[in-house]
């Protein structure tokens, strides 16, 4: 089956139930194991701007998807496994969803019928939600000692369950039934971790349509370098701009010419906000709230504080030259894509000296580890090892003392700034995370709290200075199926270089040089194999390909 196949094929969502009751049996006490379960979840509702009856854009709450593939609002999922019997290898999963009525007709799109929705749906019966409350009698009937499931109840990160439903189990009729929060969210995160065929064909969907909207951006910058795009109202004509005449001039422009094309591709969400930062901005890790993405480029000098600018191309102005971080995906399906591609501004499409330098060593670090990734490796390792390459780097550069600097030393090793925990100050976040139907995939999987694989005593993981590990959202040994970002970036943040302003590790008149830099971040989706691993990123990263298209030439 091709992969086109195989994202056009039905979503696999008994399997994902299978693979959830498996994980949750594992969790639960010896004596709840043999009972049977029931796990019962609603799905998101339509959200409105507030006070208005203007709604916002629809999206599904991820674990309702993974064990359903519904994408109708104000859906209910009912499911019961037992081991040991037919139940255990074909569980039966009932989805309710609203019935259409005229309103709906003549506002929106309705909700399917239950016969196409039985038909799109791998689920054993489609009703509509007054049927819900019968099914679950029948349960507690059938399956009188069974635990039901549910999502973390009074959390706003998740539907409520109605306590009508919950209210139905818990009567004197079902002496053994019981009710339970706990187990659920854990359960779906150690299934949802590892993923399956068709949802990494999902996910490269996502980074397929994500790697040529980051081209998208780059070309349109080189075709302006060109002179391809003339500014100024209209571009020479009494009319409004096409897009084929539209300028990034700032970052709003940037990211809308990422996200219409992403959109124009059928993508209907992005996975996350935007991150679309310049110049010496480029430093704010998640640069894209409280106002963010709409500064201008910076023209001339680039001071500590960069500002709104109000001169533009077309009167004469020349860009000062500066990196544009873009950190930006999009979702098919509720599949995440998450690519981040730095590139030059100004300067002809081309890196300062000082930028290349630092996007070069970026780019060391990101290849060093995706060379070493596999099943069976932690981690923390290959956080380690991230590191490792920015600290020889920056003594390679000189911004990092070595042991032959002058008035120098052995103080001044690369194991003694390992040591120190100083490279955290340009590089504060973790190597990568988890990536799914979330951008930042499940958490309590892919960074556990009760974690023996990070024990001290655990020899086969070297875990460097606490500090690397502060915002590191995956700590466990890789596997096959996985499918995690590799991000590592080097920041020249005046706050977070506060703490080493005064080091003896650090040559400051060198450090100098670079700050205006800002950051630079390198991001590729990667899904882990049998035997290494493969990248799902198409966009290309090496400088060469990334000065000829921001340049025009390519």
């Amino acid at each position: 089956m091709s992969k086109q196949d195989v994202i056009r094929s039905m979503y696999q969502a008994t399997k994902h139930v299978l693979r959830t009751c498996e994980q949750l049996c594992a969790l639960l006490p010896a004596a709840e194991k043999t009972k049977p379960q029931v796990l019962l979840l609603a799905g998101g509702v339509v959200p409105y701007r507030n006070d208005t009856d203007r709604e916002i854009a629809f999206r599904q709450e991820s674990n309702f998807h993974y064990l359903s593939g519904c994408n109708v609002p104000s859906s209910y999922l009912l499911v019961a496994y037992q081991p040991g019997t037919s139940l255990r290898t074909t569980p039966s999963v009932e989805l309710f969803i609203p019935e259409a009525n005229l309103a709906d007709m003549m506002w929106s799109v309705p909700p399917p019928s239950l016969a196409a929705a039985t038909e799109t749906h791998d689920v054993t019966r489609v009703d509509h939600p007054p049927a819900l409350p019968a099914a679950i009698t029948k349960l507690t009937k059938a399956l009188p000692n069974a635990l039901f499931h549910t999502l973390p109840r009074g959390s706003p990160l998740f539907p409520a369950v109605s306590e009508e439903f919950l209210q139905l189990i818990l009567t004197p009729e079902n002496e053994g039934g019981a009710v339970t929060d706990f187990y659920l969210l854990s359960a779906l995160h150690h299934a949802r971790l590892i993923k399956d065929e068709h949802e990494v064909s999902l996910i490269q969907k996502a980074c397929d349509i994500s790697s040529r909207a980051h081209e998208v951006v780059m070309r349109v910058l080189g075709a302006a370098v060109k002179g391809g795009i003339v500014a100024g109202t209209g571009a020479g004509v009494d009319r409004p701009l096409l897009p084929s005449e539209w300028l990034i001039e700032k970052e709003a422009e940037a990211e809308a010419i990422f996200v219409a094309s992403c959109r124009r591709e059928g993508a209907v969400h992005q996975a996350y906000l935007p991150i679309v930062a310049a110049s010496t901005r480029a430093s704010t890790l998640h640069y894209c709230c409280n106002g963010g993405n709409d500064k201008e480029f910076a023209w001339g000098p680039i001071g500590a504080h960069d500002h709104h600018n109000t001169s533009s191309l077309s009167a004469g102005k020349e860009l000062k030259p500066q990196v544009l971080l873009i950190d930006a995906g999009c979702e098919w399906t509720c599949y995440a894509a998450d690519i981040t591609r730095t590139m030059p501004v100004g300067n002809g499409g081309k890196f300062t000296p000082e930028a290349k330098a630092i996007y070069e060593l970026v780019l060391e670090m990101q290849k060093a580890c995706m060379d070493i990734l596999k099943p069976g490796l932690h981690w923390d390792a290959a956080h380690l090892l991230s590191h490792r390459v920015l600290v020889r780097g920056f003594q390679r550069l000189g911004i990092f003392k070595s042991p032959s600097s002058p008035n120098s030393g052995s103080w001044a090793s690369e194991e003694a700034i390992l040591a120190s925990g100083q490279s955290a100050a340009f590089y504060p976040h973790g190597l990568g995370h988890s990536l799914g139907m979330d951008v930042h995939d499940v958490p309590s999987a892919s960074k556990p709290t009760d974690n023996p694989t990070i024990s001290p005593n655990n020899a086969a993981v070297k875990l460097g200075h606490t500090s690397f590990y502060d915002y590191l959202r995956l700590r466990v040994p890789l596997g096959a199926g996985m499918v995690v970002t590799v991000e590592p970036g080097i920041y020249f943040s005046p706050n977070l270089l506060a703490s080493v302003r005064e080091s003896a590790l650090i040559d400051h008149a060198v450090l100098k040089r670079y700050e205006s830099v800002g950051g630079v971040r390198i991001e590729d989706v990667v899904h882990i194999t049998p035997d290494g691993m493969e990248s799902l990123t198409k966009v290309k990263s090496d400088v060469e390909w990334i000065e000829g298209v921001c340049s025009g030439a390519l």
